[in-house]
């Protein structure tokens, strides 16, 4: 574990609190690219790229062979906390790969860690920032000057519904958060064996996701301390919001992703689905027989004529410290996430749905996923949503927190009890492991 000194140097940076100079011994002006070609070397950069995506190899053979000069080899990973405990390690024996895979999520951890380098000053990642909605570029930066990767796709999210069962039960698609309500408890008079849908507290991307589009802000930084705003008036709507349609049972509160669930939506027990732009993927294995059943909109709002939606997923391509070749990883970085042709490669081979704003219509994904051909303008219609993303706000011990929701949202749930109780008790949580690790915490 890096010393509380470097910790607070770390949480200094993230706050946009540290000059220009002080960044620089923070990655930024890392070690040059004497081995590149065309900087003084006799022989290309070779690359190492930890990622978990599939495909991610035929797409770096497009790089690979137009650039001659710097060669990138993909090495293949699990992903989530499996991917970051490695790469701590390996950062820990300064021996990790010159670029990484990661999810936003995690950029503060490896961030506060001295994993990552700064790219701000790299040309080619200047020039990528108006290729990415602010809220997703936000999320790279941490809110400060430093640019820590570069955006790779996203999880904007949305509303799924059966469309059929919706016009059976003369059911409208709510706009706002209290017509959705108002829908789940319609639906559960006309027809008390369905459910509009369940809360889940076994991903809490979900819930977080929530939050980011209710205003949360879950870590801040204040000087060279975090603050953690988990239990804030934004996350307790949305927890007092679940809570009340769990506990009423206008909602079910069974687990996602389980057999059970699978049935429910395949069978039309439960109707709707709070998700993000990847869910006709899971649509298309967990429920079969629906196929062009389903339709997609924007999320229900928390007031009339807002336009704003959270973000559940996603991940970005990240430079290490350790690279002996930053300028030529963050090249490469760039390129991969912003190359028409390269975005069309993760596409089809990867199936991700891309943070560039250019790639998320037309082009590979100008039909819309086969699973959802009753609404040929869905690639259209998610990326407006996506343009509205609301900035994500991430900390140092996101996995400690997630652990938290799991464990107390779980229970709840479970329960139908206080949903409020579990979202203190999950802040508590995650403000006992930062003063433990040796953060400085505001409040």
């Amino acid at each position: 574990m890096p010393s509380t000194t470097r910790r607070r140097s770390a949480a200094l940076s993230i706050a946009a609190a540290l000059t220009a100079a002080a960044l620089a011994g923070c990655g930024g002006g890392g070690p040059d690219d004497s081995g590149a070609e065309g900087s003084g070397g006799s022989g290309p950069a070779k690359l190492t790229y930890w990622a978990w995506a599939p495909g991610m190899d035929k797409v770096v053979a497009l790089w690979n062979k137009e650039h001659p000069d710097i060669r990138v080899t993909v090495k293949k990973q699990a992903s989530g906390d499996d991917l970051v405990t490695k790469i701590l390690t390996a950062a820990k024996a300064h021996e990790a790969p010159d670029l990484v895979q990661a999810e936003y999520q995690a950029l503060p951890t490896l961030v506060s860690s001295d994993v990552l380098a700064d790219l701000s000053g790299e040309e080619p990642v200047k020039e990528a920032e108006k290729e990415f909605a602010p809220g997703v570029w936000q999320q790279v930066t941490l809110g400060s000057d430093a640019v820590y990767a570069v955006p790779q796709d996203s999880g904007p999210m949305m509303f799924y519904y059966r469309e059929d069962l919706f016009e059976q039960y003369g059911l409208d698609v709510p706009e706002t958060w209290a017509e959705f309500a108002d829908t789940a408890r319609e639906l559960r008079k006309k027809a008390p064996e369905k459910a509009l849908t369940t809360f889940s507290a076994n991903d809490p991307g979900l819930f977080a996701g929530l939050a980011q589009q209710a205003g949360a802000r879950w870590w801040t930084t204040t000087g060279e301390q975090w603050k953690v705003g988990i239990d804030d008036a934004a996350g307790r709507k949305v927890a007092d919001f679940w809570g009340g349609l769990v506990e009423e049972g206008a909602v079910g509160n069974q687990p996602m992703y389980t057999p059970a669930w699978n049935k429910a939506l395949n069978d039309g027990s439960q109707i709707a689905w709070v998700s993000a732009v990847w869910a006709p993927g899971v649509l298309t294995t967990a429920a079969p027989d629906t196929k062009g059943k389903w339709a997609m909109a924007p999320l229900p709002q928390w007031s009339p004529g807002e336009n704003r939606t959270g973000s559940w997923g996603g991940s970005t391509t990240a430079v290490t410290r350790d690279s002996e070749h930053q300028q030529a990883a963050a090249e490469f970085a760039t390129w991969l996430n912003t190359d028409p042709e390269a975005l069309a490669a993760l596409v089809r081979e990867g199936g991700i749905y891309p943070a560039a704003t250019a790639a998320q219509t037309g082009g590979a994904l100008s039909e819309a996923p086969g699973f959802f051909s009753n609404q040929p303008d869905f690639y259209t219609e998610a990326a407006e949503i996506a343009k509205t993303t609301a900035p994500g706000a991430w900390g140092p011990n996101v996995n400690v927190a997630y652990s938290a929701f799991r464990d107390r949202f779980g229970k709840a749930a479970k329960e139908k009890s206080d949903f409020g109780a579990a979202l203190a008790a999950m802040e508590r949580a995650t403000v006992t492991d930062l003063k433990k690790q040796g953060f400085g915490v505001a409040g």
